[in-house]
C-alpha cells in the first residue's frame, strides 16, 4: 500500500510508515493544541522533501497571517507558491469582509459548491497529492442539524478521494472530551488524530492520540508532543497497536 509521508517527527512510525495515499484525516483539538501548525508542517515537507505540491484552504485565517506562522518555523510559503508547490486558497477574508488579492480565492460569499469548485481547480493547477481544509468547524457553524454539517463534509470528501489528494481537515473542538466539534466531522474520514493541550501541576502540556487509521496498524497510546522551532516532534515512540481495520 502506497503511503504518504507526514515527515512530522516521531509520527509516520507510529501509523505504519505514514498516511493511506488518498485518504482524508481529521485533526481534532482545542484552541492552542498545534492544529494549524500540523497542518502546514504536513504540506512542507510535501513540497520541500517529498518533491509533492498542496493545497492550502483557510477558512478562518487570512493568508498573510498563516504565512507568518509558518515562517515562525522557517517555512517560507511564499517562495513555494510561485512554483505552485504551495497554493492557498483564501476562504476567510471574504467571510470576514475584506478583501482578497491571491489567484485562488471565494469573492462572492460562501457555499461549499464555490468552495469545491475552488478546491478543484487549485488542485488541478498544482497537479497537487496534498491538501488541507483549516478548519472545518467553520462550516459546522452555518448549520444547527448535524446532518446538514454531515452531508456538506461528505459532499467534500467525496471531492477529496476524486481527487485522490491525502488531505487533512482540521477541525476546533470545545469539550475536552469531544472528537469534533459538531460530533460528526469523525465518521465521514479515514483516519482521527486527537491533539490535546492540558495543564499538568501547572504547566501546560501536550499529546496526541490516534483513534483511528483504516487500512492501517497504529499506536493505541497517548503520545507527548512538543512544538519548538521545527514545527511538532512527538517525544514518545510506538508500544502498542491496533490491527488494521
Amino acid at each position: 500500500m502506497t503511503r504518504t509521508k507526514t515527515g512530522i517527527s516521531g509520527l509516520d512510525e507510529l501509523i505504519d510508515g505514514g498516511l493511506v495515499e488518498g485518504s482524508t484525516t481529521l485533526i481534532s483539538g482545542g484552541t492552542g493544541s498545534g492544529k494549524t501548525i500540523f497542518g502546514l508542517q504536513f504540506l512542507y515537507n510535501g513540497a520541500s522533501k517529498y518533491n509533492e505540491s498542496g493545497v492550502y484552504v483557510t477558512l478562518e485565517t487570512r493568508p498573510k497571517d498563516l504565512k507568518v506562522e509558518a515562517k515562525e518555523f522557517g517555512w517560507d510559503l511564499e517562495e513555494l507558491e510561485t512554483t505552485n508547490a504551495i497554493i492557498i486558497v483564501d476562504a476567510a477574508s471574504n467571510k470576514a469582509g475584506l478583501a482578497t488579492y491571491g489567484e485562488y480565492a471565494l469573492r462572492r460569499g460562501f457555499d461549499v459548491g464555490t468552495l469545491a469548485r475552488e478546491i478543484y481547480r487549485a488542485v488541478e493547477d498544482s497537479k497537487a497529492k496534498r491538501l488541507v481544509i483549516d478548519c472545518v468547524s467553520a462550516l459546522g457553524m452555518k448549520f444547527d442539524d448535524p446532518f446538514e454539517v454531515r452531508s456538506e463534509l461528505f459532499q467534500i470528501s467525496a471531492l477529496l478521494r476524486e481527487l485522490n489528494v491525502t488531505s487533512l481537515l482540521l477541525s476546533e473542538t470545545i469539550d475536552p472530551e469531544a472528537q469534533s466539534r459538531a460530533g460528526v466531522e469523525q465518521f465521514v474520514t479515514q483516519g482521527l488524530i486527537c491533539l490535546n493541550l492540558f495543564e499538568d501541576n501547572g504547566t501546560l502540556k501536550r499529546d496526541l492520540l490516534i483513534w483511528k487509521m483504516r487500512q492501517t496498524s497504529h499506536s493505541l497510546k497517548k503520545h507527548a508532543f512538543t512544538i519548538g522551532k521545527k514545527g511538532i516532534e512527538i517525544k514518545s515512540r510506538k508500544s502498542s497497536t491496533a490491527k488494521k481495520p
